[in-house]
C-alpha cells in the first residue's frame, strides 16, 4: 500500500492537529491515545508555559513510559504473588488428599 493511499485519522495535541498514518478500525484507540497525551501535555504545559511543544511533548513522553514501567511492574508482582499462591493452593490440596486417603 502506498503511502497516499494509508489510512490515516485527524488527532489533536495541543490545538494542533496532525494527520496519522491508522489501521482500518484502530482509530478508536488512537483517539484515546491521543487524548491521553493531550491531557498529559496540557498538565505540562500549565505547570510551564514557557516550555515549547517538543519538550512538552517529551516529557509526556517520558512521564507515561514511567507510568507504564510502574504499571508493567505491579502487574508482574501480581503475577508473581498468583503464582506463589496457586502454589500454596496446590500443595494444600495435595496434603488433604493424602490426609483422607
Amino acid at each position: 500500500m502506498s503511502d497516499a493511499s494509508r489510512p490515516t485519522a485527524e488527532i489533536n495535541l495541543l490545538g494542533r492537529h496532525y494527520t496519522i498514518a491508522c489501521a482500518p478500525g484502530e482509530e478508536h484507540k488512537l483517539d484515546r491515545a491521543a487524548r491521553y497525551l493531550d491531557r498529559a501535555m496540557h498538565g505540562i504545559h500549565a505547570q510551564n508555559s514557557l516550555l515549547g511543544n517538543e519538550r512538552i511533548a517529551i516529557m509526556a513522553a517520558l512521564n507515561i513510559t514511567h507510568e507504564l514501567l510502574e504499571t508493567l511492574e505491579e502487574r508482574r508482582d501480581g503475577e508473581r504473588t498468583l503464582d506463589r499462591l496457586s502454589e500454596r493452593l496446590e500443595r494444600a490440596l495435595a496434603d488433604a488428599g493424602r490426609r483422607a486417603q
